[in-house]
């Protein structure tokens, strides 16, 4: 089936804009209040039996062809998995793997192909016009500007920053879109093959967040190729909150200047009374719930007061409450902190605090009887997988927060070492992953019948 395509040139995306707030002597920022989160209905038709419909449809002739397909271009697929890893793609610098994929998808077949204006890229497959869902990975990685994406080769080991998270979700979002074209299997709903920016670190979901927004589309589901192998299914998303704390003073020299207000002694109070209430806090809570100081930095020589001293914080729990609880508790701490080390100065002007939200990540959870839900499941059992339920935090949290039935799965294969410069990929069973995808991308979209 032949797609006709056009391609604009990406927009750059736009840099996020912190929520910070300064007043004399102490400057906090307030955690929104927590909003009613629409529930995703659960119900299931009568008589509705994920497994059978499932296998069903992975029985049908133009499904079994597009798993063909997926195993007979599987050295297309691993090309492109090398080609695309090599193209950095720093947070808020995608542009470039942005553009080589906007033209893979173009290459791929799509009814139309286009950059919004956060930097997503976009690739629109029609269906019948019955709903439109979003079937995505992550163009962006953790690793900043100048580092080395070579691979490396060790047998049938692929080493390189990124090529797991997510360089293998965006190779599987086409191989998929492949596939469906090459087996001509249409569908009920309208599909965006989507991918993301900033789903990584302080890239905090704008691209999925963007997509989202107040007056977008009204999406009848999502699914997010983040991970490897073919086992599991990401029903739930782990919130977090991140702020950057500065405490600030004049500074001076540590001998004439003496007795001035000291920056980082105040860092070091805050993060002591922290940790004491976090640590007794989370002991307690009801459900998960963590923090972590992540990275510190000031002062500028071992004999000088600091002029500022800085830190990043990390705050993630099952629970939307639990999160706004032990936030409370974090703002107390800085606080206190700022408090304690003027109380203790012996002179000169009173030390100040600021603190920036970096990172609101919103959680929630789709149901496991809803049948989305379901069909997940039932591919996953169908293709040999591990049927187990996950919570992480992934592009899904946004559409899952809204009551958007969302899953994250991973795009085949294994390896392991995410994040670091070590991160390997190994192509076991890597076309089942992709198959499952498919099974499930088509389960929910619905496959309209031969006729």
């Amino acid at each position: 089936m032949s797609r006709p395509a056009f391609h604009p040139a990406p927009s750059p995306p736009t840099p996020p804009s912190p929520l910070a707030a300064s007043f004399p002597g102490a400057v906090f920022v307030a955690v929104a209040l927590l909003a009613g989160v629409p529930s995703p209905a659960s119900a299931q038709a009568p008589g509705f039996d994920a497994a059978a419909e499932v296998r069903a449809l992975m029985e049908h002739p133009s499904v079994q062809a597009a798993f063909r397909h997926i195993e007979e271009n599987d050295p297309w697929t691993i090309a492109t998995l090398r080609e695309l890893t090599q193209i950095p793609a720093p947070p808020f610098m995608e542009e470039v793997r942005g553009q080589r994929f906007l033209e893979l998808l173009q290459e791929s077949g799509v009814d139309s192909v286009w950059a919004d204006a956060e930097g997503n890229v976009i690739g629109l497959r029609r269906g019948n016009g019955t709903g439109t869902m979003i079937f995505s990975g992550h163009l962006d990685t953790v690793f900043p500007e100048g580092t080395d994406v070579t691979i490396r080769e060790n047998g049938d080991t692929l080493f390189a920053p990124g090529i797991a998270d997510d360089t293998r979700g965006l190779v599987a979002v086409l191989a998929v879109l492949r596939a469906m074209n090459a087996a001509d299997i249409q569908t009920e709903q309208d599909i965006w093959f989507v991918g993301t920016v900033g789903e990584e670190g302080t890239g905090d979901l704008r691209g999925v967040k963007h997509l989202f927004r107040e007056g977008s589309p009204d999406f009848s589901a999502f699914i997010s190729i983040d991970g490897l192998g073919h086992s599991g299914v990401t029903n739930a998303g782990l919130g977090s909150h991140r702020y950057r704390v500065a405490f600030k003073g004049p500074g001076g020299h540590s001998w004439g200047a003496f007795g001035l207000g000291n920056p980082i002694h105040a860092l070091g109070r805050a993060v002591a009374a922290f940790d004491a209430e976090a640590k007794r806090y989370t002991d307690n809570a009801a459900q998960r719930t963590s923090y972590n100081v992540g990275t510190v930095g000031g002062g500028t020589s071992v004999n000088s007061i600091p002029f500022e001293a800085w830190m990043e914080i990390d705050m993630r729990s099952e629970s939307p409450e639990a999160l706004l609880e032990i936030d409370a508790v974090f703002q107390a701490a800085m606080r206190r902190g700022l408090e304690e080390a003027n109380a203790v100065r012996a002179r000169g002007e009173e030390l100040t605090l600021e603190i920036t939200m970096i990172g609101n990540r919103p959680s929630g959870e789709i149901p496991e009887d809803h049948p989305f839900i379901q069909r997940a499941l039932a591919a996953t059992e169908l293709m040999g997988g591990i049927t187990s339920l996950r919570r992480s935090s992934t592009d899904s949290n946004t559409p899952i927060s809204l009551g958007i039935p969302s899953v994250t799965i991973g795009g085949g294969g294994a390896g392991g070492n995410s994040h670091s410069l070590a991160e390997f990929f190994m192509n076991h069973n890597g076309p089942v992953g992709i198959q499952r995808a498919l099974l499930i991308l088509v389960s929910q979209a619905g496959m309209v019948p031969v006729m």
